[in-house]
């Protein structure tokens, strides 16, 4: 009897031993992430399980991060897993601690913030960023923010951003690389491979998000967030392969657009996020929303209500909600009646989880959190030295009449226009804890070079039409050797929610630079914007043209540098800059048409009242000294296996001019006959190169089979045999060319 009495007992004990070995187990790394992922889901509430699905943000105060005090509540339960946007390591350690010490699994937060060109040393936009055509200082740049990032705290970013972008009315191209599939996907691997560096759970490590997918830099007249409408055979060729790229270069999260696609919005799109994502492209990590996008399905009319858009997107393969609460809400009541299974609740959990783990959160939650670290890290000198090594390296020279450029210390100098003694506007949108008081302005970076000799006078605001400034700035140029004059765009007028319809200058500043230009003095014009302009007027009287984006906290020594011949510009516009507004989109990869461009025939496709080319082309940018080409020369081999080398390509490059200089060096490629309509050129390689005046060297590129591979007639996904063009030079029209078969 007594024995019988001892039954229940044992069965109690040996539920705790289990329980604790369990619980161990999540705690202890040699159990395999798998094995801890599992262990953890089987203790999980659904509730508990609905939080690890769930984004809440965080809000910044007037005297530092704030959160609302129903979402720590909300951590203390398990309703909340994750959080954006509180960064500071004293706020994470805040929150993290509510995480692991007051729940009851003790599940760490993830922390996510938008570091799209830096921390807190700022560097160039990421279109910026892609002028350089320098994968290496692109993903040092990454780098270097996510360090700075993680040592503040946060462990995931909501970048890169991939998009291919074309129309510049759409104020989120500053966020990408361009208007090319080659450069982006280029750009786009490097980004990932800077933001994660050698593996996810090293210290200064951050999930990277890729985004937006997808399509959405496509949107119908420029405007942000409207519809998206082309092709699968266009969309696959084109728009699609830079998001490839960044998660077969390991990025652990994916972050779903606000367009639709094909009538469905990315959100709730399973051909999207089930069939090519993850099917097709083996995608292992979890998908975010982007902000209420879930919600937003409502407004895009293929739902009732929230409750119906949750499950559309749950069964799409959307993993995590960002700030709907839809999932929150209604996951539970979604369950109950079969909308959605158990089975796809739980795999979204083991992702996010999974994740955490890699991250080493479970061993050491407050990783994240070293005060010391932060306060080293943020800004250190070799922070900024990087960042002013990338700033320089994305100016682009557009001109340089006279070869004006670079100046010569004893000129005397006026500095004239909105952004010459500026830093409010320097570091651009997306500027992450960028301050502006850590800016280099552009007075203060050419004050170091010409501290004498030199004056400033802004001579009009950006937006006022007041002009009242004009005379001030009309004689000052009277009793200076040079103008400099720098104009540009207010961070502002780019970003998320910024399209513009025109193009120009805002304000009167192109009245004042077209003024100076009449001075009969040379004009430098240094341009700071977030997208391509069309200048016309400009470009044809200003004496020298420097493109300089917004280039952050080095922005003043960087453009100073470029000026004044410290650095030899070098970088190359990775989207074509139009005449005009009516130009747009343009690019330089598209079809011939049956009727193509013929300035002697009306009957072509072309404008009455505008001529077709650009402004500047893609990969346009001059230096101080000048490269000559060799003709391009065609090896194939004698066999060929699969993914192997079907043609190789040299070229020979001199430096002909009196300076060390770069070059970048881009090879493009036509498919003459195709059983679809192919494009007049499209980038497949390039390189970057330093000569010294007067040296050569031969440059080798080797085409893949995939390199030459679109999708064909039956949307079968390879190459054809015949005529093709090789084309190889300093910009996307400057090109020795040669033919080939294949």
């Amino acid at each position: 009897m007594i024995q019988l009495r001892l039954i229940p007992i044992l069965f109690i004990l040996l539920g705790i031993l289990f329980s604790n070995q369990s619980a161990a187990q999540i705690y202890r790394p040699s159990a395999g992430i798998e094995t801890r992922v599992n262990v953890l889901l089987a203790k999980m509430t659904l509730d508990e399980k609905i939080g690890q699905l769930s984004l809440y943000t965080t809000d910044w105060g007037s005297t530092g991060p704030t959160i609302r005090e129903g979402y720590k509540n909300d951590i203390r339960s398990g309703a909340c897993g994750n959080l954006f946007n509180a960064h500071t390591t004293g706020f994470v350690r805040e929150l993290q601690k509510i995480a692991v010490e007051e729940t009851r699994l003790k599940i760490p937060l993830l922390f996510g913030f938008d570091v799209i060109h830096g921390y807190k040393t700022i560097f160039p936009i990421p279109l910026g960023e892609a002028a350089s055509w320098d994968l290496e200082l692109i993903e040092k740049s990454a780098r270097v923010a996510a360090a700075e990032a993680s040592a503040a705290g946060l462990n995931w970013t909501y970048a890169p951003m991939v998009d291919i972008g074309r129309d510049p009315r759409w104020g989120r191209v500053m966020e990408g690389a361009g208007e090319d599939t080659y450069l982006g996907s280029r750009i786009a691997e490097a980004r990932v491979r800077g933001t994660q560096g050698k593996k996810l759970g090293d210290s200064d490590a951050l999930l990277a998000c890729v985004k937006h997918f997808a399509g959405y830099g496509a949107p119908i007249a420029g405007r942000d967030y409207n519809t998206v409408d082309m092709s699968e055979r266009y969309f696959r060729d084109y728009y699609l392969p830079p998001y490839e790229a960044a998660v077969k270069a390991g990025a652990a999260t994916v972050m779903t657009s606000f367009n639709d696609y094909d009538g469905v919005p990315a959100t709730g799109n399973k051909f999207l996020l089930d069939n090519i994502l993850r099917k097709e492209w083996g995608f292992q990590g979890f998908v975010v929303t982007d902000y209420t996008s879930i919600n937003e399905m409502v407004n895009h009319g293929v739902v009732a209500d929230d409750k119906e858009a949750g499950e559309l997107a749950l069964n799409a393969g959307v993993d995590m909600d960002m700030q709907g609460a839809v999932y929150q809400r209604f996951l539970k009541e979604s369950l109950k009646e079969g909308k959605v299974t158990q089975k796809q609740i739980d795999e979204a959990v083991r992702r996010v989880l999974r994740l955490k783990f890699e991250l080493g959160l479970f061993e050491d939650p407050y990783k994240f959190c070293n005060a010391e670290r932060e306060k080293n890290t943020l800004l250190a000198p070799a922070n900024r030295t990087a960042a002013r090594e990338v700033a320089r390296a994305s100016i682009v020279l557009l001109k340089n009449d006279h070869q004006l450029l670079p100046l010569k210390t004893g000129q005397k100098i006026v500095l004239i226009g909105p952004l010459g003694d500026n830093k409010s506007e320097l570091t651009g949108n997306w500027n992450g804890a960028g301050n502006a008081n850590d800016c280099v302005s552009l007075r203060e970076g050419l004050a170091k070079v010409v501290p004498t000799d030199f004056m400033y006078i802004a001579g009009c605001d950006f937006e006022n039409p007041d002009k009242s400034g004009f005379a001030a700035a009309m004689r000052a140029a009277e009793k200076y050797d040079v103008v400099i004059v720098a104009v540009g765009e207010k961070a502002m007028m780019s970003g998320e929610a910024a399209a513009r319809a025109e193009l120009g200058l805002p304000g009167v500043q192109e009245e004042l630079v077209l003024e100076l230009c009449k001075t009969g003095k040379p004009v430098i014009v240094v341009l700071m914007n977030g997208r391509p302009l069309a200048i016309p007027q400009i470009a044809e009287k200003a004496t020298a043209i420097l493109e300089a984006w917004w280039l952050g906290t080095e922005t003043g020594n960087a453009i100073a540098d470029v000026l004044y011949g410290t650095y030899n510009p070098s970088g190359k516009l990775p989207m074509t800059f139009p005449r005009s507004v009516g130009q747009v989109p343009i690019f330089y990869n598209e079809k011939n048409t049956g009727r193509p461009y013929d300035p002697n025939s009306k009957w072509t496709s072309k404008y009455i009242d505008q001529q077709n080319s650009p402004q500047w082309p893609f990969g346009f940018g001059l230096s101080y000294t000048s490269f000559s080409y060799g003709e391009p020369k065609v090896e194939l081999p004698s066999s060929k296996s699969a993914g192997s080398a079907v043609m190789t390509v040299t070229v020979s490059l001199t430096n002909s001019g009196k300076l060390p200089g770069e070059e970048v060096v881009q090879l493009y490629v036509r498919d003459l006959v195709g059983s679809v309509t192919r494009p007049v050129k499209e980038l497949k390689g390039f390189q970057k190169i330093m000569l010294q005046p007067g040296e050569t060297k031969e440059l080798k590129f080797t085409l893949t089979e995939k390199d030459l591979s679109f999708y064909r007639r039956d949307m079968t996904f390879g190459t054809e045999p015949g005529d093709y063009e090789i084309m190889v030079g300093g910009n996307s029209v400057d090109l020795k060319k040669v033919k080939v078969k294949l």
